[in-house]
């Protein structure tokens, strides 16, 4: 992963700044296309025309300060916030004000910021909780095996009520439950939160043996350091706005990221 100290001193900035860097011709093969999003919350401007697309495969990070309103977007995509005005566009179809169970149906999980977990219920029921949309029982059982070989500790912890797990095996169990709807896109909203340098660095690379088998992730972090090493392509937000976007050794060029994010 490319460190702050490896970037040019030098301004290299070619991310594309606001509005959406994807030709119609290339919508197509995306996975999901957020289109002119607006939302507000009573009076308060949350977001202001902000686009975001993730392609059929890779990881794509928003980055951006607390307040920034990247936790918004997520809870509009998976219709928690009912948006003012734009469109949400997944594998082709519109979403925009579909009820979450049909989202989630769809193919789209979201792991909660501060995981949300079921604290006095086992580990075993909180993972089955995020197949509840499934009829597939063999199906299931499966994927419950899959989840135990991607995250062995929750194996040896299937009865323990989730509450008692610490904070590193907390963030596993509900990635872990959003993995069992099987979904096509999981979005992560500051999954790194809590937890400790070490954890955070293997939550790197889970992120990435995840996105290796086949599913795209939407990942929004505070945690810049982790968002870029671990993305192909990157959204910086503030205030609502989409501020810089592109590639993510662009976005690591950026006097926008570097002064804003890193630090430089």
């Amino acid at each position: 992963m490319n460190t702050v100290s490896s970037l040019d001193t030098k301004s290299n900035d070619t991310a594309t700044v606001l509005g959406s860097d994807l030709s119609p011709s290339h919508r197509a093969d995306l996975l999901l296309d957020i289109r002119n999003l607006t939302l507000h919350y009573g009076k308060s401007l949350a977001l202001n025309n902000v686009c975001v697309q993730v392609p059929n495969s890779g990881v794509v990070c928003i980055i951006g300060a607390n307040g920034a309103g990247k936790s918004s977007i997520l809870r509009a995509l998976v219709g928690l916030s009912p948006l003012t005005s734009g469109e949400i566009w997944f594998k082709g179809q519109n979403i925009s004000g579909r009820p979450t169970p049909q989202i989630v149906g769809m193919g789209i999980a979201l792991v909660p910021e501060g995981r949300q977990l079921f604290p006095h219920l086992s580990v075993c029921v909180n993972l089955k909780l995020g197949a509840s949309t499934r009829n597939d029982k063999d199906g299931v059982a499966q994927d419950l095996e899959a989840i135990f070989q991607l995250f062995p500790r929750l194996r040896e912890r299937t009865k323990q009520k989730a509450g008692t797990l610490s904070g590193g095996e907390q963030q596993m169990l509900a990635i872990g439950r959003a993995l069992m709807a099987r979904p096509k896109l999981l979005c992560m909203d500051e999954p790194s939160l809590g937890l400790a340098p070490l954890i955070i660095e293997q939550l790197g690379e889970v992120i990435r043996e995840i996105n290796g088998k086949g599913v795209a992730v939407l990942l929004v972090e505070q945690n810049v350091k982790l968002a870029l090493g671990v993305a192909n392509r990157g959204y910086a937000l503030q205030v609502g706005s989409v501020v810089l976007q592109g590639e993510i050794q662009t976005m690591m060029n950026s006097d926008i990221v570097r002064k804003a994010y890193l630090g430089g």
